[in-house]
């Protein structure tokens, strides 16, 4: 769990514009195509979502940035939160899927502690520990893309991505560093499913014009298997300590096959 003290600054023009970038840049093309469907997932915000997902703990839908768009805050800068949202709408693990989302971390300086994407078969009301457990510590029928912001003992440092099967965020399947922020600048990420390859594939990109996506993670895991059953939770979790952030998902979607 984290432990620095909080420093209250806030870059209020800093915040309002990087929050005014998020709700005007669209999303890269060539989503993947799993499944006949439209996506299973589809927030372009989080206007209307309040009857379409499950929110836990801290997590909200509020209202933010200067536009007044409402996004999915999971943890509001309050000391030792966790929250987590998952859609009603279940997935199949035993298919391929893609899952893109709009992430701005931010709000004290140092952040803490991070969110994770995880697909998960306990329950809509799945919630883990604060602090180092980014809110989904003890979820263990799970499997955590977690976007770590903070150093704790078990980390190998304060901006990376983890690949985390069993609900226990000191054991990492497999790591990585960005070469980009996950704290202070919004970012995009994009996590990937080969269900034939049993491949998981995590991306970043920045929200500049023409920026690239950059591969962080990629592990091989049978999702089904790891999390206990094919027909699944998507979702969020997150978690600050004694080092705090507002966390806060701008847009999500999902391409998959419904369980």
């Amino acid at each position: 769990m984290s432990s620095s003290r909080f420093s209250r600054i806030v870059r209020g023009g800093l915040l309002s514009a990087l929050a005014l970038g998020i709700a005007t840049t669209t999303a890269p093309t060539g989503a993947f195509a799993a499944g006949d469907g439209g996506p299973l997932v589809d927030f372009p915000s989080f206007n209307g979502a309040s009857k379409m997902l499950d929110r836990n703990g801290s997590a909200d839908i509020l209202i933010s940035g200067r536009q007044h768009q409402r996004v999915l805050r999971l943890t509001t800068g309050g000391y030792r939160q966790a929250g987590s949202a998952w859609a009603k709408s279940k997935i199949d693990l035993s298919q391929s899927f893609e899952s893109t989302f709009k992430v701005y971390l931010h709000h004290a300086d140092p952040g803490a502690d991070g969110i994770a994407f995880l697909v998960q078969t306990e329950g809509p009301r799945a919630l883990g520990g604060w602090g180092g457990g980014i809110g989904y510590r003890g979820i263990k029928k799970s499997v955590a893309v977690e976007f770590d912001t903070f150093q704790n003992s078990p980390d190998p440092n304060g901006n990376h991505l983890a690949v985390v099967v069993g609900g226990n965020p000191d054991v990492h399947s497999v790591s990585g560093t960005p070469s980009i922020p996950l704290y202070g600048r919004p970012f995009e990420a994009r996590v990937v499913y080969d269900a034939a390859a049993k491949n998981l594939s995590v991306y970043v990109k920045p929200f500049r014009s023409g920026s690239p996506e950059q591969l962080v993670v990629q592990e091989t895991v049978d999702l089904a298997t790891a999390a206990g059953g094919s027909s699944a939770w998507v979702g969020f979790t997150g978690g600050t300590g004694t080092a705090l952030s507002k966390q806060d998902i701008y847009s999500w979607s999902v391409q998959g096959a419904p369980a």
